[in-house]
């Protein structure tokens, strides 16, 4: 088991990043530990975990969750449920960093639509078993709309401090590389476009989640307090 997990880290590098950008983010947590972004090592960590309870559900007999050997190496609920916890720390963020009062509602209100689409997606489809792919796509599209307003804001703002010295700054950046790829993977995986397709569609998302934690990683050893915003 060793040796196959050290394998398994090594052909999924993007795990080994994850804990990386953990400690970073635990070293460098007094620059932002009263901001909005307080609770990011614990999201980070908890993706860093979620990959790797992942890993033994798929390839080891006492981590599954069912005793028929048909579902037993399933192990997509857990990134169900990730995926929502995701999106709702993100739009918790957005909506304590926001001024403007009409876009924290809004960003209220897209939390309980987030919870709403989750909950009539597991409907028609069983998400102990299969994967959300409805939810995640239509939760991406509000994130990237919640990103454009926080950019947009950003952009009016008069402020002394750079926003490359700006962590939320960069984590954004990430956060929109990655989710504007996510839901156009995710539709042509459910297109079943057929093989020739597929093959390039990890090659893709791998390097969009290289990028997405690479800024958030900049925006760590970069960002500054007084810039926050």
């Amino acid at each position: 088991m060793p040796n196959e997990l050290f394998k398994y880290l090594i052909a999924h590098f993007y795990i080994p990043l994850y804990l990386l950008t953990w400690i970073i983010a635990v070293y460098r947590y007094r620059r932002y530990f009263d901001t909005p972004l307080k609770y990011l090592p614990m999201v980070i960590i908890y993706t860093f975990f979620t990959e790797l309870l992942g890993y033994f559900i798929k390839y080891s007999n006492e981590f599954q969750f069912f005793s028929d050997d048909r579902f037993a190496w399933h192990n997509v609920i857990i990134y169900n449920v990730y995926q929502l916890v995701f999106f709702l720390f993100f739009f918790e963020v957005y909506r304590k960093n926001t001024k403007n009062e009409s876009i924290k509602k809004w960003i209220f209100y897209a939390s309980v639509s987030c919870v709403v689409i989750y909950v009539i997606n597991a409907i028609f489809c069983n998400p102990l078993h299969d994967q959300m792919t409805y939810a995640h796509i239509a939760v991406s599209l509000v994130l990237i709309a919640i990103l454009v307003l926080y950019f947009k804001e950003k952009a009016k703002e008069e402020n002394p401090q750079p926003l490359k010295y700006n962590l939320l700054f960069w984590v954004s950046i990430g956060l929109l590389a990655f989710y504007t790829l996510f839901p156009i993977i995710l539709t042509m995986y459910k297109l079943n476009l057929g093989i020739t397709v597929n093959v390039y569609l990890r090659p893709i998302l791998l390097s969009s989640i290289v990028f997405q934690y690479g800024c958030f990683i900049i925006g760590l050893l970069a960002g500054k307090r007084k810039a926050f915003r």
